[in-house]
């Protein structure tokens, strides 16, 4: 069930209203802003599926990663982030304008409409973006918080793609490389919790990290 009415809302939540231009501008102002101190590079940009609903799964090191996958993917995606960044109503404008949706992850049933809202991105055949460390972990990998993850994967049988994200620093520049790591399909056989250790797993390894912890929280 993905909760759409015929109102084009989703169980009470109204859609993301992402705007292609508002994309577009914003990769423009982010490679204004960002290229005189940083020189980005992708890898495994093959891995991206086309035409099709994906979900990107990158480490979080820094707030930067969030911009930086913006210009680093072809298409407009949508972002799942947490629910602060939209209490102001003028900044939440913004981030739905790009796709931004608001999850609350300490009070799972406050965001069971942003949930639906995710599904129904995906049965539409949309790109969505989660980190699934929830926070920064700069220099090491994070236990994970897989509750929304799990929840998607035990539901769309879709590709799960790892992310890696390294920084180093080159005398005034940041070189970043951004590593798309081949699909991870959940197999119904396998739990979720073993598909989710071995999503940690890969978005460590792509990042020169080792999941130091592999329980991971709900």
């Amino acid at each position: 069930m993905t909760g759409l009415q015929s109102n084009g809302k989703v169980s009470g939540l109204e859609r993301p209203e992402r705007k292609k231009w508002v994309c577009e501008v914003t990769k423009f102002l982010i490679r204004l802003t960002f290229f005189p101190f940083f020189r980005l590079e992708t890898r495994g940009n093959e891995h991206l599926p086309r035409n099709k609903a994906f979900l990107l799964l990158p480490k979080h090191q820094c707030w930067q990663d969030i911009p930086l996958m913006a210009i680093a993917t072809p298409e407009p995606l949508y972002y799942v982030a947490k629910h602060e960044l939209f209490e102001n109503r003028v900044i939440s404008r913004l981030l739905k304008s790009q796709g931004g949706v608001p999850l609350n992850r300490e009070k799972p049933l406050k965001s069971r409409n942003s949930i639906r809202a995710i599904i129904h991105f995906l049965n539409q055949g949309e790109g969505v973006v989660v980190f699934p460390e929830g926070t920064y972990y700069r220099g090491r990998m994070g236990p994970g918080k897989g509750g929304i993850l799990k929840l998607i994967i035990s539901r769309l049988a879709l590709p799960l793609i790892p992310v890696g994200i390294r920084y180093r620093r080159e005398g005034i520049w940041t070189h970043v490389t951004v590593s798309f790591g081949q699909p991870i399909y959940h197999k119904n056989q396998t739990s979720t919790d073993e598909t989710f250790e071995l999503l940690m797993e890969a978005i460590g390894e792509l990042s020169g990290l080792k999941t130091r912890n592999k329980e991971t929280n709900t």
